[in-house]
């Protein structure tokens, strides 16, 4: 009899580990844009950037030559993505964090 009240209980036990598991990982709900290596056509990433961000010419081309410079910060994913794609298709190397 001893088993069969015991096995209960560690099933019980046992299927509230995951659950638990679950909830400390969340879902990251902001990233942020990063800046690698502007590549070989830094002209045409500065005109993303500013597209982008609202920069002057001297600070969208200060930000593409600035190695792990936060293009965006604090976005959602979507943002974050889209952003990534348009830097690419330009010739930068992009991180999102």
């Amino acid at each position: 009899m001893g088993r069969s009240a015991a096995a209960p209980v560690a099933m019980a036990a046992a299927g509230a580990a995951p659950a638990a598991a679950a909830e400390a990982v969340e879902e990251k709900t902001e990233y942020d844009v990063v800046i690698k290596d502007p590549g070989p056509k830094k002209i045409e990433v500065i005109k993303v950037i500013r597209q982008l961000v609202s920069l002057s010419l001297t600070e969208a081309k200060t930000l593409a030559e600035t190695a792990d410079g936060k293009i965006l910060a604090a976005v959602g994913k979507d943002a974050a993505m889209d952003a990534k794609k348009k830097l690419e298709e330009a010739g930068a190397v992009i991180e999102v964090k």
